[in-house]
């Protein structure tokens, strides 16, 4: 049979299901394994050993180091990983990838000769495997039995393209064209082009390599053409963490160069090495066939070795990388943990998302000292400072927003509960900016014109001042860091914050009946405390979430929550009688003084 037209559809056809195969099973694990993969890999980062074990585990399990190191240039990116905690990861990465080689190994061998036997080889298995996976696809209705069934069906479809691919380029053995196409290939620097550029396209080594697997059944390929081929495969996958970290932080475009580098000057190593010995002492086994366990010991050989050899040096590394990108002079985006990569992992881009809205709450707490500060020292406050911070409330409010509405597959209650916590969560900070923005506005155009608070006035601002500052600041460390005693507090002051209110406003109308205060200062007055009013009660729903949240509400209704749940207890009496006398006291003690 000759290798025509046909063959090279088959061959193509083969890698496809090859690819699909690999990317299903790959997939169908990562799921089934829930979010503890990528939360152990983030946590687990302390040291180089345990960096290198966990990325090589986390390999292992999803099929493929590109995806491996793409999630590593995610972790950078968003400030989860640093620079350093990444290099063990990669290293790990790249042991962890020779497995699929390995398991590759196994579709090879001849028939036996007793059914049984032949049914037990992989290449034949896979069909049977594939028929499971359906039968369980097809019965399946929870997400995790479907899971399983991706795990059955991408492991069988992955043998099956591999079979196809070797019955296509079968007739190459044949062919003497094809032998002298190889022999060419000996060239080393030819060889490690060719084995690049090819996973550079596909972007997968794994892939690449089983190619590679493929053509050795037909005998053609020895050596010497092929180690060169395999050296260049390493370098060619670095080409996914490189497209990776395009737009990235200077840090995620370092971490693709610590791949790239560790992997070039490995395969440089590894060449002039074997080169060396070739020429001197020479290996007996150079001109001769290779199969396909020899391409998967070598390729779990080199970087074995080479991870030995890095281990020690992996600062070097470090420097390098950083020397290669240098250090920008502009400010990173804040919005840079909200990560496109983590968006198939719900728990990972939730836990970014929620960073992101805790820096939205420091901000809007900055502006709102920004806002209240100059109202009692006279001085103006840092305007380009406080509109810088105010566009970023803005943008984030979108920005997050669309980030938690794109994230896919959450299915767990708990996600889903967190996710509505954030979007209400996300909203209320971003007005407690825009009041803290009507309070800067209102306090500039009160300074330009030269007006001023009675005494007695004053001191009741600044007393509602501070307990707004206090309620803003108990707000933002329950968010932080999800501390329900810490949100608890918030709900009793700001009871005394409404309070507060109503009684500005009476004594300030009784300032005005008495032309202590002029109507264009008493306008200003009574606005500010309904801004100041306003804060405390996004800070008091955002309390609320926070702690509905924890304590695994159903629905986020803070009204009720307030009313029946919270209002009746005895802590809710004791902390509001707390209030009362710090901030309320000192409202009557100015009531006394006039």
């Amino acid at each position: 049979m000759d290798f025509d037209v046909l063959s090279i559809v088959q061959m193509i056809g083969g890698l496809a299901l090859f690819i699909y195969g690999m990317t299903t099973m790959g997939k169908g694990l990562e799921r089934a394994a829930g979010s503890k993969l990528e939360k152990t890999l983030e946590k687990m980062t302390g040291n180089v050993v345990t960096a290198l074990l966990m990325g090589m585990v986390v390999t292992m399990v999803i099929q493929s180091s590109s995806a491996t190191t793409v999630m590593v240039v995610g972790f950078v990116n968003a400030g989860i990983m640093t620079l350093k905690q990444s290099v063990g990861v990669i290293l790990g990465a790249n042991i962890g990838t020779t497995i699929t080689a390995q398991i590759l190994r196994l579709s090879g061998g001849e028939g036996s000769g007793s059914l049984f036997m032949d049914l037990l080889k992989p290449k034949n298995l896979a069909y049977i495997i594939v028929l499971v996976g359906v039968i369980i696809m097809m019965i399946a209705k929870k997400r995790r039995t479907r899971d399983i069934a991706d795990i059955f069906t991408g492991f069988g479809i992955l043998f099956i393209g591999m079979s196809v691919m070797e019955g296509a380029v079968a007739p190459l053995a044949d062919l003497p064209q094809f032998a002298d196409l190889f022999a060419a290939i000996s060239n080393p620097v030819l060889g490690v082009l060719v084995g690049a550029g090819v996973t550079a396209i596909i972007q997968s080594s794994s892939a690449s390599v089983g190619i590679l697997q493929a053509l050795s059944t037909t005998g053609a390929i020895t050596y010497s053409a092929a180690i060169p081929i395999i050296l260049g495969q390493n370098i060619g996958t670095c080409i996914t963490a490189f497209l990776s970290s395009v737009g990235g932080s200077k840090n995620a475009r370092r971490t693709a160069m610590v791949h790239f580098y560790f992997n070039l000057i490995g395969s440089i190593l590894f060449l002039v090495g074997i080169y060396a010995i070739q020429y001197t002492v020479g290996f007996s086994f150079w001109d001769n066939a290779i199969d396909k366990g020899g391409i998967a010991n070598f390729h779990t050989l080199f970087n074995l070795t080479c991870t030995v050899l890095f281990l020690p040096f992996t600062g070097l590394l470090v420097k390098l990388a950083t020397a290669s990108v240098p250090a920008e002079e502009t400010q990173e985006d804040p919005l840079a943990k909200l990560e496109p990569r983590f968006l198939t992992t719900p728990s990972l881009a939730l836990d970014q998302a929620q960073r992101c809205i805790a820096d939205m709450g420091d901000t809007a707490k900055q502006n709102f000292h920004l806002a209240t500060d100059p109202l009692f020292g006279g001085a103006a406050a840092n305007e380009e400072i406080f509109h810088e911070h105010e566009a970023f409330l803005d943008r984030a409010e979108v920005e997050i927003g669309r980030y938690l509405t794109t994230i896919h597959n959450i299915r767990s209650v708990d996600q889903r509960r967190q996710m509505a916590e954030m979007m209400h969560s996300l909203s209320d900070f971003e007005k407690i900016g825009d009041y803290a923005q009507n309070i800067f506005e209102r306090a500039d155009e009160f300074r330009e014109a030269g007006l001023s608070f009675s005494p007695s006035a004053m001191q009741e601002l600044r007393t509602m001042c501070e307990a707004v500052a206090e309620v803003l600041d108990m707000t933002v460390d329950g968010y932080d860091n999800q501390a329900v005693s810490t949100a608890r507090m918030v709900e009793p002051l700001e009871e005394v914050v409404d309070t507060m209110k109503e009684r500005l406003k009476s004594r300030h109308i009784e300032r005005l009946g008495r032309n202590e205060c002029t109507m264009q200062t008493g306008i200003h007055f009574l606005d500010i405390v309904h801004d100041l009013e306003k804060i405390s009660d996004h800070c008091s729903n955002i309390a609320i979430y926070t702690i509905q949240l924890a304590e695994g509400a159903a629905e986020f209704d803070t009204h009720a929550y307030v009313k029946q749940a919270y209002k009746e207890t005895p802590q809710f009496a004791e902390k509001l009688k707390f209030y009362q006398n710090k901030y309320l006291t000192k409202i009557d003690e100015v009531e006394a003084m006039e």
